[in-house]
């Protein structure tokens, strides 16, 4: 290093000058290749701070990749309502002013903005998406938008479109059309403005030209239907003037009827509620229906008795979870107790054994229970053979909390006694010698000195099988028949068999907070950091 305060004070100066004029010579002090000490170690600190964070990012990279994108995911799904906005864009803008309190049927507002988005969405085949999302909310939902799908453009509106053309020729031609909506004639004519650039986006996305495309029946529709609600076009164009004279004569179609032919559920004033409601593109309905409550148009209320099913499911998933872990502690204490206390060689060959399910397929281990377990199965024949159950009186041991406690306590079992093994192992035996000698009964011994050691095994491996047994599906899934199936097998049902993401989603999240919870509170009772693998 190079000090520049090095040096001698001018003779003839007292030491207060002398120490004035060395500060005043007194710079920075420099690193050896000229730069400020100071900088040179902001640098090299932060050198070192990219060469850490290089050395983690691909671990950092995958736990974001597999873990908190999924779970992002997960959340915004369980809230996310976008599809009825998109597919039917002008029905949630009119149906906004309809009252729902009301007895009567939306208006013809409503009606011809649902027949221009019915027309849009069986284009672009989504209706049918529309149908299965809102048939989660509404049985019959679905089939009703694939019928009326179907029929759509068999309605009788050509009419308009044939007395437009009567009145002016120039109706039938695109190019009439473009010059009038780029004009001040979109103002006056909202819906027809909106419909035309639809119109236009579609042609696009197929590949057409809209001016080489013949005008569709629901443009004319529109223009109807803006002419006859009070469309102020007087001064914008003169044919539009002498348009909206004659709209007043042409003969209407009733587009509410030509729906309710297409299917009569069209007027069940239920169906439009439901539209309503699930309008907005963020809803709580997929929460409200996990707790078992549905979202109405005044509020969320409680489902019928009948249909509440996933409070029973959560209260049984918990239980379970808590008697699955249970068990793995009474039969994973002692064999962890031998493992850490027998010679090496004996030790290492039954560690061996307890590892050796680790080597057989979950499938094959939990279909092997059901073998063992049912009526005709090993079990029930040995009780039978040694007098202990009558052969009509045959035990019932399978497709049923029991079968899943049993089959889940076996699979899950070593995932406890590795933990416990691992911090026994640590324990000297001399604590127990030396306690016994003190004069302490064997119990008092165990209880007094070896047990509290043993503590944060218990609370490793306890974690490690609860968290494990609240997400488990496959073994209640073929074990558990009705009453020994777990939450999660009816997300997995969701996910894979009905499609209802969003309710999966909001299942899911409710798991994952009541877990966060129960480790909140594992946390402020025992203390995570007692929790130990050795």
């Amino acid at each position: 290093m190079t000090d520049q305060t090095a040096g001698t004070a001018p003779a003839g100066l007292s030491p207060d000058e002398a120490r004035r004029a060395d500060a005043a010579h007194t710079g920075p002090m420099l690193a050896a290749d000229g730069t400020p000490l100071k900088k040179s170690l902001a640098r090299a600190l932060r050198r070192q701070k990219l060469r850490a964070l290089a050395l983690i990012a691909p671990l950092l990279i995958f736990v974001l990749v597999t873990f908190v994108v999924p779970i992002g995911d997960m959340l915004l799904r369980s809230v996310q309502n976008g599809i009825v906005a998109d597919t039917l864009p002008e029905t949630v803008e009119t149906l906004s002013d309809w009252d729902h309190d009301g007895t009567a049927l939306p208006g013809d507002d409503v009606w011809t903005a649902f027949y221009i988005d019915m027309w849009f969405a069986v284009e672009r085949k989504e209706h049918t998406r529309l149908g299965t999302r809102l048939n989660y909310e509404l049985t019959g939902m679905s089939s009703m938008f694939r019928k009326t799908g179907r029929q759509v453009d068999r309605f009788d509106t050509d009419v308009y479109g044939e007395q437009f053309v009567a009145l002016d020729p120039s109706w039938g031609q695109p190019q009439s059309w473009a010059a009038m909506l780029d004009g001040p004639a979109a103002d006056a004519l909202p819906l027809t403005a909106r419909t035309w650039e639809r119109w236009k986006d579609f042609n696009a996305e197929e590949g057409d030209k809209v001016l080489e495309e013949d005008i569709p029946d629901f443009l004319f529709t529109a223009l109807y239907h803006d002419l006859t609600h009070g469309a102020e076009v007087e001064g914008v164009s003169d044919r539009l003037s002498a348009a909206k004279a004659a709209a007043a004569e042409f003969e209407p179609v009733d587009l509410s009827a030509q729906f309710a032919d297409a299917d009569e559920d069209l007027g069940n004033i239920d169906v439009w509620k439901t539209l309503q409601l699930y309008s907005p593109r963020v809803t709580s309905g997929y929460f409200a229906n996990s707790v078992d409550m549905q979202l109405t148009p005044d509020g969320i209320e409680a489902r019928p008795e009948n249909q509440q099913i996933y409070g029973i499911l959560f209260k049984r998933t918990l239980f379970m979870s808590l008697v699955i872990t249970g068990s793995c502690i009474l039969l994973a204490y002692p064999v962890a107790w031998l493992l850490s206390n027998l010679p090496m060689r004996t030790a290492n060959l039954l560690m061996i054994l307890v590892l050796l399910p680790f080597w057989t397929s979950l499938l094959v281990r939990t279909s092997a229970w059901k073998v063992m377990l049912q009526q005709q199965g090993v079990i029930n024949d040995v009780l039978v053979w040694l007098g202990l159950v009558a052969d009509d009186a045959r035990l019932t041991m399978i497709n049923n909390q029991f079968g899943t406690i049993v089959a889940m306590t076996h699979i899950l079992l070593p995932f406890m006694i590795l933990p416990m093994y691992s911090v026994m192992s640590t324990i000297p035996p001399s604590y127990l010698r030396a306690a016994k000698s003190l004069g302490a009964t064997n119990w008092t011994a165990f209880w007094r000195v070896y047990f509290p050691q043993s503590v944060p095994g218990i609370g490793a491996g306890s974690i490690l099988v609860f968290i494990l047994a609240i997400g488990y599906y496959i073994t209640p899934e073929i074990v558990g028949g009705n009453t020994g199936t777990f939450i999660s097998n009816r997300i997995a049902y969701h996910i894979s068999s009905s499609l209802n993401w969003g309710l999966a989603a909001a299942l899911g999240t409710i798991l994952l907070a009541v877990v966060l919870v129960l480790y909140w509170a594992y946390d402020k009772i025992v203390g995570i950091d007692n929790v130990k693998l050795g």
